[in-house]
């Protein structure tokens, strides 16, 4: 199952917001010292048939193991197969303004898709460039949507959901499949009132994040309401055709009365699945369940942490969460954590982090000068090496 996507959404600011106090069913703990991971004895990689990128500017990253990952600039497609220390420009030609106009789907190291709006007919159109070379080559096809978060669950068979507009606390969207790699988008539902198929099963109603699928038939799609006590997570097993509200969710303590935001599914086999909700009550925090059933039935897990701000799950038993000062790390499956604080104080400089294993991961900086740095960790958080400084 792919654990990459890209969601196109609103960042709803109302989770980004107050601090909070660490209100738990289970306190974390500062843990021993972890066990020493160093980076693999491995050759260095050959090198890529692109122009080289001298420390890259990058806004978004996306790493595949603890050498391959892809990225993109304000104005490029980047790639690296060291970890980081070396870039190369892939950008598919036709592309001048990476960072606001494109959307990433990975499916692995050599096949890409690369998603660009049409702005001349937005929300309806768009184009998809698409490489199976690793960006050496790529295709251009049209696409019926303009932007859409977008998931491959191999080679030739996709889901989108697009975007078609929010406002007032509703969102319109349309759900597609591919069955040929992108050349050819089917519509299987839309609820924008404006379109004479629209349908209800999917409300308008509620701000959408993303869609998870776990097959062809069976997805989820995450989001946010603005009525207390209630998870924004609907299910389909027709291929979109109609959706229902997952509503056997155990709620955290004092969630009744707070706004829940649901974020994207994270798949890490086909049986093991987490979902992060936040909780914004008087302080903010980010409840995590799980489920060993292909999502199925869902289970809260016991630590509620304290303004968490991003999630990675990396096995049945592994994720990093962090939350502005920390990292937060977990080898049984969200039942316990312990508390890694960084030797590097990324604090509102924190823009995002990719992690590939409960070791390795990648976090990315903006400072108020609009200077974007690299840093890498493979102690699971504990100390951070600038690979871009």
């Amino acid at each position: 199952m792919p654990k990459f996507r890209v969601s196109i959404f609103l960042i709803i600011l109302l989770w980004a917001g107050s601090g909070c106090s660490p209100t738990t069913s289970s306190t974390p703990t500062q843990p021993a010292e972890l066990p020493p991971t160093p980076y693999p004895d491995t050759p260095v990689p050959a090198a890529i048939a692109a122009p080289l990128v001298e420390a890259p500017g990058l806004v978004t990253i996306q790493f595949l193991n603890e050498l391959d990952g892809w990225g993109s600039t304000e104005t490029q497609v980047v790639r690296t197969n060291d970890g980081g220390i070396t870039w190369y420009n892939v950008t598919p030609p036709g592309i001048d303004e990476a960072a606001n106009s494109i959307k990433l789907s990975i499916l692995n190291k050599e096949a890409v898709w690369v998603q660009t709006p049409d702005l001349e007919n937005y929300p309806n159109s768009g184009f998809f460039f698409h490489t199976s070379d690793g960006g050496l080559t790529w295709m251009k096809t049209s696409a019926p949507f303009s932007a859409a978060d977008i998931t491959f669950l191999d080679d030739d068979n996709g889901w989108a959901l697009a975007d078609l507009g929010a406002g007032a606390g509703s969102n319109a969207v349309a759900v597609y499949q591919t069955m040929d790699g992108g050349a050819n988008w089917k519509q299987t539902y839309i609820n924008d009132p404006n379109d004479s198929h629209a349908q209800d099963s999917l409300p308008l109603g509620g701000l959408k994040n993303g869609l998870t699928p776990l097959n062809m038939q069976t997805g989820w799609v995450t989001g946010v309401t603005y009525s207390s006590g209630s998870v924004y997570l609907y299910r389909t097993d027709n291929a979109g055709a109609n959706w229902a509200l997952v509503t056997a969710l155990p709620l955290p303590p004092g969630a009744e009365s707070a706004e829940l935001g649901s974020e994207q599914i994270d798949f890490v086999t086909p049986q093991a699945a987490f979902m992060t909700v936040h909780v914004a009550a008087a302080d903010f925090k980010t409840a995590v369940y799980v489920s060993n059933d292909s999502g199925n039935t869902w289970s809260l897990t016991p630590t509620l942490i304290p303004d968490g701000r991003a999630a990675d799950f990396v096995s049945a038993t592994d994720a990093v969460i962090y939350n502005g000062a920390q990292f937060y790390v977990t080898h049984d499956a969200a039942h316990a954590w312990s508390i890694i604080p960084p030797d590097v104080a990324f604090g509102d400089t924190f823009a995002m982090m990719d992690f590939v294993n409960a070791f390795s991961g990648w976090v990315l900086t903006l400072d108020s000068t609009n200077h974007r740095a690299l840093y890498r960790t493979s102690d699971g958080g504990a100390t951070w090496s600038p690979v871009i400084p």
